[in-house]
């Protein structure tokens, strides 16, 4: 099943369970993608996004949360907070399970190896090329400097 149709299922389902909180997650997910959908119609695209566009959206949105919580967890506001890591939890459900940080590193060295990366040169290549491999698994605002620190040494 593609991640369009696993979150509509999920929508039905918080639907018949009376989840409001956890529906009212999943409509901010249905609506955020119908916003790219029409931003990618405006050119001479046909609008249709792929489960990699819709795995950039989550983790665009769990991000948002992240930074949202502790904005209020600063300001005292841990109801607020509560309900944006109850939002993260959702929306994690449907991205593709996380490395670990051992699985981080031998993904950087294996396309520090595959492209023959000898310097801080190479950068964007290994970059892009672990963003192909590993979309939506793995933090890369992270693993940036990660793989600057290996690519130096």
């Amino acid at each position: 099943m593609d991640l369009r149709a696993t979150l509509q299922a999920a929508t039905k389902e918080a639907m018949k369970a009376k989840d409001s909180a956890r529906l009212s997650t999943l409509r901010l997910i249905s609506a955020a993608i119908k916003d790219r959908e029409i931003a990618a119609r405006v050119g001479d695209g046909d609008g249709t996004l792929g489960d990699a566009d819709l795995i950039a959206i989550l983790s665009k949105m769990v991000k948002q949360r992240q930074e949202s919580a502790k904005a209020y967890e600063e300001g005292g506001r841990l109801e607020l907070a509560q309900k944006e890591e109850a939002e993260i939890g959702v929306i994690q459900e449907f991205l593709p399970r996380q490395l670990t940080e051992g699985e981080t590193t031998a993904a950087i060295d294996a396309a520090i190896a595959a492209l023959g990366a000898t310097g801080i040169r190479d950068m964007g290549r290994v970059m892009a090329e672990l963003r192909d491999r590993h979309a939506g698994q793995m933090d890369f605002g992270a693993v940036g400097p990660m793989v600057k620190a290996r690519l130096l040494n």
